[in-house]
């Protein structure tokens, strides 16, 4: 029988363990000498609340699954029915293909067609490697059309120290919020979190902080990278992002019932929700252009 998430593609080094499934892509599991850093799902489950999964060629929602790029009027799927909006991307479900995996990585392609609402072929490529520096994750996309493409990219790892959020300690190098409408949870605005409940600049308790919030204007380091740090009594770990990831959702998933408050979401992206209808942060992808993000986890 096969698994509901697809083939299950295990690399290992250095203490590191994960496992990528051919469903999606996804991350479905990660761990260091046998402590997990992420809240994946079992091999007989499919992947729920987007754990693990890639956001291609979008991360986060579109408006009414409508946007104009180009003088061209657009209207996609809309995968969040409850709120009218085209969610997370075309290929959080697509059956990827290896392209080679070797006992310390894996890379996957999927070659996203020209489609109603998405009027561009891209071949999308994800590599994942291990190491005794963590997992590093590469998402790629190359645009195969005659015609510039709108575009940008995500991931929704959720992770965890073994330890509910209300006994960890956060440092989230952020100094803006993001405003979200609380019915659609779309972009209304920005806020300097001085000040508020939500400036984790420093290290300090999560205790019942509630998140379901994109973060910007990242504070970096001179490699470039923007780090989280999720610490817990037992462990602690870092997810880090590079340049190309201007944005950080984070999410308690405080609403999900035997979910609530186990693990934190904080899902790279390279552009803010609705990005195709604002322009905030959208990649335009050149034909025959290829556009990389990197990011990764390692424990502490």
């Amino acid at each position: 029988m096969l698994m509901p998430s697809g083939e299950q593609f295990e690399i290992t080094a250095g203490g590191y363990r994960a496992v990528i499934t051919e469903s999606g892509a996804a991350l479905r599991h990660l761990s260091f000498d046998g402590v997990d850093l992420v809240d994946g799902f079992a091999d007989d489950e499919m992947a729920s609340g987007g754990r693990g999964q890639l956001l291609m060629p979008w991360p986060n929602r579109i408006e009414d699954g409508r946007y104009t790029f180009e003088g061209s009027a657009q209207q996609l799927a809309l995968t969040e029915p409850k709120r009218s909006n085209a969610s997370h991307g075309l290929v959080r479900w697509a059956a990827w293909s290896v392209e080679e995996h070797t006992a310390t990585s894996v890379s996957l392609t999927y070659r996203l067609m020209a489609q109603t609402g998405y009027p561009w072929t891209l071949d999308l490529h994800v590599q994942y490697d291990v190491s005794a520096d963590g997992l590093t994750v590469t998402q790629s996309a190359t645009n195969l059309s005659d015609a510039a493409a709108p575009y940008a990219s995500g991931a929704h790892p959720y992770l965890t120290v073994g330890t509910r959020l209300d006994d960890c300690e956060l440092v989230l190098p952020a100094s803006t919020r993001g405003l979200a409408d609380p019915e659609r949870l779309l972009p209304t605005g920005r806020t300097d979190v001085e000040g508020t409940p939500y400036d984790f600049r420093v290290s300090r308790p999560l205790k019942d902080t509630v998140f379901n919030d994109a973060f910007t204007d990242l504070r970096r380091g001179r490699d470039g990278r923007a780090e989280v740090l999720l610490r817990g009594d037992r462990a602690a770990m870092v997810l880090w992002v590079d340049e190309q990831h201007r944005w950080l959702q984070v999410y308690s998933a405080d609403d999900v019932a035997g979910h609530d408050r186990r693990s934190l979401a904080v899902e790279p992206m390279t552009a803010n929700a609705n990005a195709f209808n604002t322009g905030e942060d959208l990649v335009v992808v050149e034909p025959d252009e290829t556009f990389s993000a990197v990011w990764g986890i390692r424990a502490l």
